[in-house]
């Protein structure tokens, strides 16, 4: 309560600007009742009136007016507090002007469904605790005598201080009557409390301490303090080889953050790498630290979410979505291997979450650490243009050497005159280390057992029946499988053209790989990891700690092995066909090729014993094969800032994709030429480069056809500006959905 002379918070302005749950791309004005004008407040969840029924949605602002009269009134508040800082609804807002998002997916973007979702809430259980009764010796003894099972549940109970009900019951061989006459004899008290659903239940960290620091990783961490004393801090980003220190560096950069009495967030590109990361950073901070990713359940990223709310983790370890986390007072954002794709939203607002880490330290004044071994293009050039601040770790930490990276001319590796899938360098290299006791590690970036399969007879490939494309053979499941929208069906005995009995296997996955490795090496224990293999909650623990255990000889994967991951017994690594990777059709193959066999390279070598990288390719001399196995970024990456000025891609225009999608092809084609035309008329030529619209290269994809319309930009908004008034204003067909995607990372 307010004492004598305390003044009340300021009363809220008349008017709630609200966004309700519904794709409208606008805000809707709503009178603040008198009875709510103290506790309605930017990001409030409140329940309004929408046309015939009632909708929940979010305050994104607070204004004196509205140019509407007569305004419906916000009936009740949803939430006590606000769910989201205003802060953070200032990010929100960004991403929905920067993306060309309607604002209601940007607002519900930032906050996770666990947490606004009608009737989330913490989950309530029974708890028992001993009473003052309980430590009296007669009564126990009396006890004991006549109710003995009841006298063994509360032995149980008094070997603690308190229980779950259910736990008790389970651990003591009794039933819930048994508890409850303990309750009314007066041993125990039993309350309904909050359970904390704590995704880390159950796992025992080994507490670190910090290490000392070469000094590449001192100047690093010199630089990266600077930034969180500083007033208006810079962001930098920290290019160190693989092996060479950075998470130590962002463990101390953390220290200096909580000591400084500020809060952090931690970015990793693939759920695969939050176990191995949280156990480092759980080390060194304990239960200080809050886990936010896809994986976890509701419950558990409700009860995660509300942890950071409050103040009882304040730094948050996570994938893309955790950069929205509420924590209090932002010092420090660090997004690891922040070259990743993965970091790219696939559905609106698709947002980068590199970027978007970026704005959020500009506005919260933190620093943004950018780390990477391979950083892409667009950071490299900010860090040139002084507008990062620029560290590098040329040397592995301990002084230990790169590994030795041998590519193998797959033409030349024939047997009888066939091709082979892993050459004589690979097998013997395998066999080496398995003699030795070490552990290997097999790269291929497709799963399955065979890329397709097809008919020898008169050629026919099964395809997707919603899709364009070719399915793919899983041998264990007997099944044919898309990858794009999931469709199987059972392998057909006979071709369904011609009839004939027999199939050709084309094509390599990673089934074929662990199938091919299991015949070759059947005494070596061997694990695939893709995601065909991690489909339950805790299956990248499991694997990952087997590994490290070294119960796992030779794991193989896709690229969810290839980063961030530390095994210190990994002295051989494989890259079984780098040419899927090279010969992509899109302007950046070249770059994620060598960003990818550099990120796989430093898996290996990593403990006392020195590394070797075998890469098998079709294509040896393409310059991010040789840049990758001498180990040259710089001489990859001035070729490759070179050949993006000169062709003005990226990060030289920003590059806006427009996807058009619909169950007809000629009305999804007549759209997308007229939205093309439209657009032609307002656009300045000399700031927008606009390509005709044409097929995806994937055409259709879960029955959609799917065309596209290509735009290079010297800014976004002198494309999206006149791109969204042509949207708001031309009647398209409402069985056409235009999708937006600003520096887009994909182009398939």
């Amino acid at each position: 309560m307010n004492g004598p002379g305390a003044s009340k918070p300021p009363a809220s302005p008349p008017v709630a600007r609200v966004v309700v749950d519904v794709a409208l791309d606008k805000a809707f004005d709503y009178a603040v009742p008198l009875a709510l004008r103290d506790v309605v407040a930017l990001g409030s969840q409140v329940v309004v009136p929408f046309g015939r029924r009632t909708a929940e949605g979010f305050v994104i602002s607070l204004e004196p007016h509205s140019d509407f009269p007569d305004l419906k009134p916000i009936l009740r508040l949803a939430q006590e507090r606000p769910l989201i800082d205003p802060k953070v609804m200032r990010l929100a807002k960004w991403m929905a002007d920067y993306y060309a998002a309607p604002i209601e997916t940007a607002v519900r973007t930032v906050l996770p469904g666990a947490v606004r979702r009608q009737g989330a809430g913490f989950k309530k259980q029974l708890f028992v605790t001993p009473a003052e009764k309980s430590g009296q010796e007669a009564e126990l003894a009396v006890l004991r005598r006549r109710a003995p099972r009841q006298a063994a549940a509360l032995d149980i109970l008094l070997s603690g201080d308190r229980m779950l009900m259910s736990d008790l019951v389970r651990a003591a061989k009794v039933t819930h009557g048994t508890i409850r006459a303990l309750e009314k004899s007066g041993f125990v008290y039993i309350r309904e409390d909050t359970q904390t659903r704590d995704p880390l239940e159950g796992q025992e960290f080994l507490r670190t301490r910090s290490l000392n620091l070469n000094e590449e990783q001192r100047k690093a961490m010199d630089m990266i303090r600077e930034g969180i004393d500083a007033v208006r801090p810079d962001t930098v980003l920290l290019h160190g080889v693989t092996g060479s220190g950075k998470t130590e560096v962002y463990l101390q950069a953390l220290q200096h953050t909580l000591d400084a009495g500020r809060d952090a967030i931690v970015l990793v590109p693939e759920i695969a790498l939050t176990p191995q990361t949280v156990e480092r950073f759980r080390g060194r901070f304990g239960e200080g630290l809050a886990v936010l990713h896809s994986h976890l359940s509701d419950g558990e990223r409700h009860d995660e979410w509300h942890r950071v709310r409050n103040g009882e983790a304040r730094i948050v370890v996570g994938a893309r979505s955790a950069l929205f986390a509420p924590v209090k007072n932002l010092g420090l954002i660090v997004v690891d291997e922040e070259h990743e794709s993965t970091y790219k939203q696939e559905e609106s607002p698709r947002y980068h979450a590199r970027d978007v880490a970026v704005m959020r330290g500009h506005f919260e004044n933190a620093v943004v650490v950018l780390g990477s071994a391979t950083p892409s293009v667009e950071s490299v050039v900010n860090a040139r243009n002084g507008k990062y601040r620029f560290a590098r770790l040329d040397l592995r930490a301990d002084d230990r050497n790169l590994p030795v990276i041998k590519v193998v001319d797959m033409r030349h590796e024939k047997h009888e005159g066939r091709p082979v899938l892993f050459s004589n360098d690979l097998v013997e290299g395998i066999r080496l280390r398995l003699t030795r006791a070490e552990q290997v590690m097999l790269f291929l970036n497709r799963r399955g057992y065979s890329h397709n399969i097809c008919c020898p007879e008169c050629g026919h490939i099964p395809e997707c029946t919603d899709c364009s494309v070719s399915l793919t053979f899983h041998k264990r499941l007997g099944y044919l499988r898309c990858h794009l929208c999931g469709h199987a069906e059972r392998l057909p005995e006979t071709c369904p053209s011609c009839g004939a009995k027999d199939w050709k296997y084309v094509g390599t996955g990673t089934e074929k790989i662990e199938s091919t490795i299991g015949k070759l090496f059947p005494h070596a224990a061997t694990r695939r990891m893709d995601s065909d293999t991690m489909t339950s909650k805790h299956a990248y623990h499991n694997v990952l700690g087997a590994f490290r255990k070294g119960e796992i000889d030779i794991l193989i994967g896709t690229q969810m092995i290839a980063k961030g991951l530390h095994f210190p017994n990994v002295t051989l690594v494989g890259v079984i066909n780098a040419d899927g990777t090279l010969h992509m059709p899109d302007f950046r193959g070249g770059e994620r090729a060598f960003q990818l066999f550099t990120q796989v390279a430093g898996r290996a070598g990593r403990g006392d014993v020195a590394g070797e990288v075998i890469i098998q390719t079709y294509t040896p001399t393409h310059p991010a094969v040789q840049c990758a196995r001498r180990g040259d970024f710089d001489t990859f990456i001035d070729q490759e800032i070179e050949f993006r000025r000169e062709l003005e891609y990226p990060p030289y225009t920003r590059l806006i994709c427009v996807h058009f999608r619909g169950e007809e092809e000629r009305q999804v084609e007549f759209v997308a030429e007229q939205v093309h035309a439209e657009v032609a008329r307002l656009i300045d030529p000399e700031q927008v480069m606009l390509a005709p619209p044409a097929a995806a290269p994937v055409a259709r994809i879960q029955r959609h056809w799917r065309y596209q319309m290509l735009a290079r930009a010297k800014t976004a908004k002198s494309f999206t500006r006149p791109l969204r008034h042509v949207l708001q204003h031309l009647k398209l067909p409402r069985k056409v959905q235009v999708i937006i995607d600003v520096d887009a990372v994909s182009l398939m």
